[in-house]
């Protein structure tokens, strides 16, 4: 019984497993079946996609190939008719240049005719010209000398009278008018006479106190020179001594402090030396006080506060006698009147003349001429150009670039020259008008030279044979751009030379 069961059971699980073999392969084949018709589907779906593209590439393609063939027939067009235009362009320069050809070639057969004619025109001037020498016995040459020698006389003498005829027109007429300008400006500028001249000498109240200043083995004296920077002369001169130095403020200072020791009475090393200190505190007050006041009654303003104490610094200074701070609110005064009557710039006309001296308050430090160095101070704290160039061009070291700078130049003149303004000693004006006339003299054609009207007028007297009108005229401009030069003279002087020819006839 248990076998039976056992060989149902295996048979039963033969037969089962046989079943399953059978339907797994069945879904197996099944299912690849159903693959197979799903690729099919999907090939077919493809072959429609790319039949269906590859017919519109067709299309493209044969669309863009047809634009292509329109595109280029339309160029070859527009190349056909841009060749038949160069074609014919190129017909018409060939027509044109051989148009100039033929002219060329008429031109140079005309300028070998013109070429020929000048030729024979040349021969028949040269023949001429012989023909000419042999009636007047001279070559060309000769000839053209005398011709130029005649017109050159002639010129000279034309040009001499022309000269004179416009000087003496334009000094007539100038005379008038810088006459009236003059006039009026001086009168509306009310100026002292000079009154000071530059002594420093200190009255001592007795000549007991010439020793104290002296002091022992000289100390005294000694210590006051080294503070104050100055000499002092103690000689035979009663009741004075004289402080001596180039520099007027440190002579200025040496003076006040002179006096205060004086006046004190106590007179040592120690005491000097706080004394000159005090003293140079108030000179240097004095000087920024002065600038200020005297650009106060020029009416400029706007002026660097350095500026203002190197005007200071004229206070101390005068020129033939006349004190340089007083002569540059002058001078400014007289600019500002001159600029206004002729319609210049009143303000920097009056600026430049206000600061045209303010180099002499520095000249003696520095090397170089008062206007060089004055026009370089004021162009470091930013005055005007126009101004700077008034200051230097003021003496004619530069040129004098606008009409202030001349204004500047004529108010300085009048101011040294008016009555009054300047005095200079016996020794100086002796020694000026003999260089004058030694410097007249150094010319030459020269025969006498005589200085006049107190040096203010120079007057030659030249050979009449070595000299004629135009070279008078020549030597009066040379005599007196010399002189600018080489001295230095307050105002203004005239330069006249004389040309006179005499005749005599001795009757027998």
């Amino acid at each position: 019984m248990n076998l039976i069961t056992v060989l149902a059971f295996v048979s039963a699980l033969v037969i089962g497993l046989i079943v399953g073999y059978f339907f797994h392969r069945y879904q197996a084949e099944r299912a690849l079946k159903n693959q197979q018709d799903k690729a099919d589907n999907i090939l077919k779906v493809t072959n429609e996609q790319a039949r269906l593209i590859e017919s519109q590439g067709r299309e493209n393609a044969t669309k863009i190939v047809q634009a292509a063939e329109s595109e280029m027939k339309e160029r070859r067009i527009e190349l056909n008719k841009e060749t038949d235009r160069l074609d014919k362009r190129r017909a018409e320069l060939d027509s044109r240049f051989d148009k100039i050809e033929q002219r060329e070639q008429n031109l140079n057969r005309r300028q070998s005719q013109i070429d020929k004619r000048g030729n024979d025109i040349e021969k028949l001037y040269e023949e001429e010209v012989k023909k000419l020498e042999q009636i007047a016995m001279l070559t060309s040459d000769e000839a053209k000398k005398e011709l130029l020698a005649a017109v050159e006389k002639e010129s000279r003498g034309d040009m001499a009278r022309i000269i004179r005829q416009i000087e003496a027109e334009a000094r007539e007429e100038g005379e008038k008018r810088a006459r009236k300008l003059i006039a009026d400006a001086i009168q509306r500028v009310a100026s002292e006479h000079v009154a000071e001249v530059t002594r420093a000498v200190v009255t001592l109240p007795s000549e007991e106190m010439k020793g104290r200043i002296v002091g022992r083995n000289g100390r005294n004296i000694k210590a006051f020179e080294q503070a104050a920077g100055v000499d002092v002369i103690v000689d035979d001169t009663p009741d004075s001594v004289t402080v001596s130095c180039f520099d007027s403020v440190r002579r200025e200072i040496g003076r006040r402090a002179l006096a205060k020791l004086i006046l004190d009475g106590r007179i040592h090393p120690a005491h000097i030396e706080k004394i000159v200190n005090d003293e140079t505190r108030a000179v240097e007050k004095i000087i920024n006080e002065s600038g200020e006041q005297a650009a106060y009654e020029a009416n400029v303003t706007g002026l660097h506060p350095e500026i203002l104490k190197m005007m200071g610094r004229l206070k101390f200074r005068t020129s033939y006698g006349q004190n340089q701070l007083a002569h540059a609110v002058e001078v400014s005064k007289l600019a500002g009147i001159l600029a206004a009557e002729i319609g210049a710039n009143v303000e920097i006309s009056k600026l430049g003349g206000f600061l045209h001296d303010i180099g002499k308050a520095m000249d003696h430090n520095q090397d170089g001429t008062h206007a060089k160095l004055g026009a370089e101070f004021c162009r470091r704290y930013g005055v005007n150009s126009i101004v700077v160039n008034a200051i230097e061009a003021h003496h004619h070291e530069v040129d004098q670039l606008t009409v202030e700078a001349v204004i500047a130049e004529s108010a300085d003149a009048i101011s040294g020259a008016r009555p009054g303004a300047r005095r200079e000693d016996l020794e100086a004006y002796i020694k000026r008008i003999r260089s004058l006339e030694e410097m007249s003299m150094s010319f030459d054609g020269v025969q006498q030279a005589f200085a006049i009207q107190a040096g203010r007028e120079v007057r030659i007297i030249v050979k009449p044979e070595a000299i004629d009108d135009l070279a008078s005229v020549k030597l009066a401009r040379d005599v007196a751009k010399k002189i600018e030069e080489t001295m230095q003279y307050p105002g203004q002087i005239k330069v006249t030379v004389i040309r006179e020819t005499r005749a005599t006839g001795i009757a027998k």
